[in-house]
């Protein structure tokens, strides 16, 4: 008999790591909550950001409607790559989907341009178009982006995080809020760079930090989640939370087609369907340590062609509802590379709690009360995990003079370019005499900057995909 009972465990977690597995819900639902817990701020937190950028610009986008949005269609699209590969419209693979932070630096300067976010919708639906042909062409436009290429724009995507990151835990310049804290019989001021934001987004980054080094299990792949309530019960004693959002918020609400409207602008959709572009490349990557970690095999080319394709008809549906791009999750690939485990069930809850959430206002009411230094510091170390990503891919094409060149000189353009204002402006104006235009001079400037200089991803992939295919590649080493 105890043998019998020790064999029983064993073949129901067995279940686990086959992906029909028929596990018991008592064994899916804490991976499924592993899952949840290391997706869920990365969900929400871009469209935090986002929405705060066009609002601190003077416009007036519905934050918790913004991140609503991003769990539903996170789930939905989670839900397609497990399930649309009967179809050809998805990987049928281990993977969880969520908001991308590669789109952020774009995102929030098209945002604060326009103080809106319909263009950013309007561009993701192009950008949908330009992910499903690369599904298609997938063999052919993969030369244009070896991970030489793809390490350069990673990188450049981190470097210019890193703004973001800063400004966030110094309370952010562009939220100058006053609010009073009892000190010693006084009063003080907690703006923009004060020592009480300072102190909060230190101590949750330091209690991140922590936890990713030190931390073992859901410590560990909760770190960030941990922080931020940390973070947040910290800024509570110091004032700094407002529950006004809170209270107003109902408790159930489907989702609105075109609540935030689309509009197609140019200089929204460039930048965006090149980093589309470079997504459905990089999806690549995570679908093969997806099957390379939990399955011990790589994936079929059927499996990326339907895993790509998906991915774009997700992100133009998303678009319509009003949820930013979204990706593949590294930090889910890792958790199924460390547990080995791949039912399919584990995965639909993850995507099922997730969906749940977001069709709860009251909880994207509750995100939204998290002061931004508290978001700041538990964000700082993904963005310098995204940069760190770049460079392990660029290290392991080896850093010779002409893989440096392409790299070093693909970022120093894109970053020179996009911190110094006006830079292009003189050219532009060359160009718009020449060509005769009639559009207005400061619209096609403008055009010219937010597709260019607006963030440093666009002219360092240009570059990167154009040095790349011109300078002579390296020899290779000569056989033994």
């Amino acid at each position: 008999m105890k043998e019998k009972k020790s064999e029983a465990p064993r073949r129901g977690n067995e279940e686990l790591f086959k992906w029909d597995g028929n596990p018991t819900f008592g064994q899916i639902l804490p991976l499924a909550a592993q899952h949840v817990l290391a997706a869920v701020v990365g969900c929400v937190t871009p469209a935090i950001l986002v929405a705060n950028a066009a609002n601190n610009a003077g416009g007036n986008v519905n934050m918790g409607l913004l991140i609503q949005m991003s769990l539903v269609f996170a789930a939905l699209s989670t839900f397609l790559q497990l399930y649309g590969n009967k179809i050809h419209l998805g990987s049928g693979l281990p993977v969880i989907i969520g908001v991308s932070f590669a789109y952020v630096p774009t995102m929030t300067a098209i945002a604060a341009q326009a103080q809106d976010v319909n263009t950013i919708f309007g561009a993701m639906i192009i950008g949908g178009i330009v992910a499903i042909i690369v599904g298609l062409t997938i063999k052919q436009i993969r030369k244009v982006f070896p991970p030489l290429v793809i390490g350069t724009v990673i990188f450049a995507i981190g470097l210019s995080l890193y703004k973001t990151a800063i400004n966030y835990m110094a309370g952010n310049s562009a939220n100058t809020y006053e609010v009073i804290v009892e000190q010693r019989g006084q009063t003080a001021a907690l703006v923009y760079g004060s020592w009480q934001n300072w102190l909060v987004s230190l101590v949750t980054l330091a209690i991140v930090i922590g936890l990713n080094h030190y931390g073992k299990g859901l410590f560990k792949l909760a770190s960030i989640l941990i922080g931020l309530v940390c973070g947040y019960v910290l800024a509570l004693c110091f004032g700094m939370v407002d529950f006004s959002a809170l209270s107003n918020a109902g408790w159930f609400q489907l989702p609105q087609p075109f609540a935030f409207g689309v509009k197609f602008d140019i200089s929204a959709i460039i930048p965006l369907a090149i980093l589309f572009l470079v997504n459905s490349i990089q999806a690549m990557g995570d679908f093969s340590a997806t099957t390379s970690g939990g399955m011990d095999r790589l994936p079929t080319d059927q499996e990326l062609n339907g895993g790509i394709i998906g991915y774009g008809i997700s992100n133009i549906v998303s678009a319509c509802f009003g949820c930013p791009p979204t990706a593949t999750y590294s930090q889910n690939v890792g958790i199924v590379g460390s547990t080995k485990v791949v039912a399919r069930k584990v995965f639909s809850l993850s995507a099922f709690i997730l969906l749940i959430a977001g069709l709860i206002p009251k909880f994207s009411a509750l995100l939204r009360t998290i002061p931004q230094c508290v978001l700041g510091g538990a964000v700082a170390s993904v963005f310098a995990g995204i940069a760190m990503t770049g460079i392990k891919l660029l290290v392991s094409e080896g850093m010779s003079t002409r893989n440096t060149t392409v790299a070093g000189l693909s970022i120093a353009i894109g970053m020179g370019v996009s911190l110094s204002n006006g830079c292009l402006n003189q050219m532009t104006s060359t160009i718009y005499d020449g060509l005769g235009m009639t559009m207005g001079l400061e619209n096609f400037q403008s055009i010219i900057n937010n597709t260019f200089a607006s963030s440093p991803v666009v002219l360092a992939t240009i570059f990167a995909v154009i040095l790349n295919l011109v300078l002579p590649k390296d020899p290779k080493p000569e056989a033994k």
